[in-house]
């Protein structure tokens, strides 16, 4: 019987590098699944459907909300964005690890439906920090800096409300972090419920 995988959500506010973090952690540790998310926003020229998103029109979409067919679901501007539950769920069954790298009110959609998930939240090592980052992308105008400035400062509240943090302040230890925490997950009794068994037949 294939063990299940894990559901591994990494999250954290605006600016503390999720998204980095995740890079690194998936192109040293390749055997993980990064989840495919739906959209209604249109593919562009280089993206393949189920391969960068799944790609739906409105109404596809709105059905799928109607049947409770995703962990968490948003609207930005004029899209929908949502984690398919039926893809992530295919995966984990097979016996692979799942990871999905979403927003803070994403990850505590997916907490109500998916306790067992491993929830990490990734914090900047200072406010100061967070702010070079938000700057250094040179992205976006004073007005928008300070605007996400501030989300992700009221978004480190929720902190609490994850299983583990982890500081991104060097990468690469980063990364590591996480990476153990996986481990040691993968070690709990309550996930190896069936090793007694396996064990004492061999008696």
């Amino acid at each position: 019987m294939t063990k299940k995988g894990l559901l591994i959500v990494i999250s954290g506010p605006s600016g503390a590098g999720k998204g980095t973090i995740c890079r690194h952690w998936l192109d040293k540790y390749p055997d993980f699944i990064l989840s495919i998310s739906a959209t209604t926003r249109k593919a562009r020229h280089n993206e393949r459907d189920g391969i960068n998103y799944f790609f739906k029109s409105h109404d596809e979409f709105i059905s799928m909300i109607e049947n409770n067919e995703f962990l968490e679901y948003a609207k930005v501007y004029d899209n929908y964005y949502g984690t398919p539950k039926k893809y992530v769920e295919d995966q984990l069954l097979s016996g692979k690890d799942v990871v999905l790298e979403i927003d803070i009110q994403g990850a505590l959609q997916v907490k109500k439906s998916f306790k067992e998930g491993i929830f990490i939240f990734i914090a900047p090592p200072s406010m100061d920090e967070l702010k070079k980052r938000i700057v250094g992308r040179g992205t976006e105008n004073p007005d928008m800096i300070a605007k996400r400035f501030k989300s992700a400062f009221e978004e480190l509240r929720y902190m609490e409300k994850y299983n583990y943090v982890v500081v991104n302040d060097i990468v690469e230890e980063a990364v590591e972090k996480i990476q153990a925490i996986v481990t040691a997950e993968k070690c709990r009794v309550d996930r190896n419920k069936e090793l007694y068994t396996m064990i004492q037949g061999g008696v």
